[in-house]
């Protein structure tokens, strides 16, 4: 299908931290999807309201009106990571937001992009405290897009995304490489020309890190990244608080001079 309209909703991932951009902070996925599919339609547009911080209800109320006023063929809608590392009720308030979201998203009559989300239990120290909210949160997903017939990009699957590698150096984000995997996985599960099924396979590995240096590793990431996001959630306070979204508009899509 040719696409002419795109817009992204949704949190840090689909904003693109992680991925340097010269223009506005950060590049990520759903623009490198954007580019990808204006070499196909140079006649695209393309806005991306998702911000960093954004749960499930906030994407409720702050983005999806916003969305639907564009009329999009295509949205990419990847929610709930958040609300995993949260406190919000994934079976309860979350799941009846998710069902709301996608509901009208395919009322709307436009193709939905959503996806299952990597196993940060390979990658984030204390990880397996999340496994359960993980597989709940994965659940959901497959399940609305059984339901409402959504396209679904299964990350929790990819190998590539089990490798410090395609994550910044917090961990929390994909890195340039990892957003460069998601969109490859994207188009791929859209039936994009030139998409390739081989977007989720390993990367060579690399030599072992000698446990010592492993521990080091760990604990710096703890003080440096995780100590931070515990007090600001203490607090109350989101890193997207007063955020406006990069591209609240429609517009030609322009692909960067380097990648």
């Amino acid at each position: 299908m040719r696409y002419s309209r795109f817009v992204a909703i949704g949190d840090s991932q689909t904003e693109g931290m992680g991925d340097p951009h010269p223009d506005y902070e950060c590049r990520g996925w759903a623009d490198r999807l954007a580019e990808r599919m204006a070499a196909l339609n140079p006649e695209l547009t393309y806005a991306n309201l998702a911000i960093r911080g954004k749960n499930t209800r906030q994407a409720l109320e702050e983005q999806l009106d916003s969305a639907l006023a564009m009329e999009p063929d295509l949205v990419a809608a990847p929610l709930g990571m958040n609300d995993v590392i949260g406190s919000g009720d994934l079976t309860g308030q979350v799941r009846s937001d998710l069902d709301e979201i996608y509901g009208r998203l395919t009322d709307s009559g436009a193709t939905v992009i959503v996806s299952t989300y990597p196993d940060v239990t390979r990658t984030i120290p204390l990880g397996h405290r999340l496994e359960g909210r993980l597989q709940t949160i994965n659940a959901l997903m497959r399940e609305f897009a059984h339901r409402y017939g959504l396209v679904l990009v299964d990350l929790h699957s990819a190998p590539v995304l089990t490798d410090l590698r395609a994550w910044s150096t917090d961990r929390l984000h994909a890195s340039s490489l990892g957003h460069q995997r998601l969109a490859d996985g994207a188009a791929h599960a859209l039936g994009l020309p030139g998409a390739s099924p081989t977007w989720g396979d390993p990367m060579p590995d690399l030599p072992d890190l000698h446990p010592v240096a492993r521990v080091v590793r760990d604990v710096r990431w703890a003080v440096e990244f995780f100590t931070p996001w515990a007090i600001r959630r203490i607090r109350g306070v989101s890193l997207g608080d007063g955020r406006s979204p990069k591209r609240p508009e429609l517009t030609p899509v322009v692909a960067p001079v380097h990648c």
